[in-house]
């Protein structure tokens, strides 16, 4: 039996304007403010998620508070209001098309946050993909810890090499009521939902007993019975599925047994087949900001043997692209031994790092003279269950999945507050 994934009360305006209402992630686009400046234009006064959302350009703002109290009274109101159509007991398969025509497929439901630790050396069901930085979940547990209404960005992977669980449902849906239908803003794809029928529930919840049962999971992977069985890995949203966790905690901390009925035990998210061939790794590159680029060279020269091989990745100054291989690196992804060397530079020199999607982003914001930018290789998403499952959490922000206008926009919302 799948006890981890489940169906849920998922909400979705009925009457709203769908490509006003959805809007992109909030941990995207958190260096460029004309991005946000032109969504809010847009959207104006109509329903939409950017009125129960945080961008995270703003959480460092002065207004923090009136925006998190503003956050709460507009999720409230478009409950009041009747906004919402609900679709209870019943996943959503989620048909999402990127802005170059390839189509990303996903499973909608919610999972138990008991089956979920973020901690390096987690043996639960659920477990992030990379290190958690636990300084990032206080200001999130801010805007969530009075909210109403969730609404993920959150992205879960299973790695179902034969295809049972989601790829079916590209025949099946011919039989399923159309959820949404509708073009997402500013140029970025769009998407359409179905409501998967009891038939094809049952095969799916079938397909994840068997991805989750303990002798299959050892084969596969060559690992011992001292592992657990790692169903679903976190591959966007981690902090935020933390933040949930985390507000979970404190629910049960305040009322004991009755949290195991409270509906802020689960969280929604978007299953996907880390075999998806629209799913596609992009690295995370950085972009330091407020230093001396030069001098941040010379002490990268002394804080590592460079030469002309080993671990590889490209510093922007200006408009000049530097390769660098470090020799003697510490870690065993690119990333890892770059993000070592950024976190004690800041830490000694000052200034701030920000993580950027997009080769583009990085050569445009390297070209201040007081930014450096580094990019960074890509991951093969084929090593990613076998790395965390051997080796724990990657470095933070190891990877993206796909292009900042590509990602998980809010859509579904579902109550978490009795």
């Amino acid at each position: 039996m799948n006890k981890v994934l489940k169906t849920g009360k998922i909400l979705i305006p009925k009457d709203a304007d769908l490509s006003k209402w959805s809007v992109v992630a909030c941990d995207q686009y958190t260096s460029q403010p004309e991005y946000w400046d032109a969504v809010s234009e847009y959207v104006g006064d109509a329903p939409s998620t950017l009125h129960i959302t945080l961008p995270e350009i703003y959480l460092e703002g002065d207004d923090v508070a009136q925006r998190i109290e503003s956050i709460n009274a507009n999720m409230q109101k478009y409950i009041d209001t009747n906004l919402f159509k609900e679709i209870a007991g019943k996943y959503i398969y989620v048909e999402r098309t990127q802005r170059d025509g390839v189509v990303r497929h996903g499973l909608m439901g919610v999972v138990d946050l008991e089956e979920y630790d973020y901690r390096k050396g987690s043996q639960t069901a659920i477990r992030a993909t990379e290190g958690t930085v636990l300084e990032r979940i206080p200001p999130r547990v801010r805007v969530r810890e009075n909210a109403s209404l969730e609404l993920p960005h959150i992205m879960l992977l299973i790695d179902d090499r034969d295809l049972t669980v989601i790829e079916p449902l590209f025949t099946e849906k011919e039989n399923f009521e159309i959820a949404y239908d509708f073009t997402l803003m500013q140029d970025s794809g769009s998407i359409r939902g179905y409501i998967v029928d009891d038939k094809a529930q049952a095969r799916i919840d079938a397909a994840i007993a068997a991805l989750a049962d303990k002798d299959t999971f050892c084969k596969k992977y060559s690992v011992g019975d001292d592992k657990g069985v790692l169903l679903f890995a976190v591959g966007d949203g981690n902090h935020s599925l933390a933040t949930a966790k985390e507000c979970y905690e404190r629910i049960k901390a305040k009322i004991g047994d009755e949290a195991k009925d409270h509906p802020a035990r689960y969280a929604l998210v978007e299953v996907t087949n880390v075999h998806d061939k629209a799913l596609e790794f992009e690295p995370i590159h950085r972009v330091v900001f407020d230093v001396d680029p030069e001098k941040m060279m010379a002490d990268l020269a002394k804080f590592y043997e460079l030469g002309d091989e080993g671990q590889g990745f490209v510093a922007v100054i200006g408009d000049e692209k530097r390769e660098i291989f470090v020799k003697n690196a510490p870690t065993n992804l690119a990333v890892g031994t770059l993000q070592k060397f950024i976190d004690e530079y800041l830490e000694k020199n000052g200034g701030r790092v920000d993580y950027i999607h997009g080769d583009d982003v990085v050569e445009e914001l390297s070209k201040v003279p007081t930014n450096i930018g580094f990019l960074l290789p890509p991951m093969e998403k084929e090593e990613l269950f076998p790395t965390v499952i051997l080796d724990g959490a990657l470095p933070r922000k190891t990877f993206s999945m796909g292009h900042a206008y590509d990602k998980r926009f809010y859509l579904e919302a579902r109550k978490i507050s009795r």
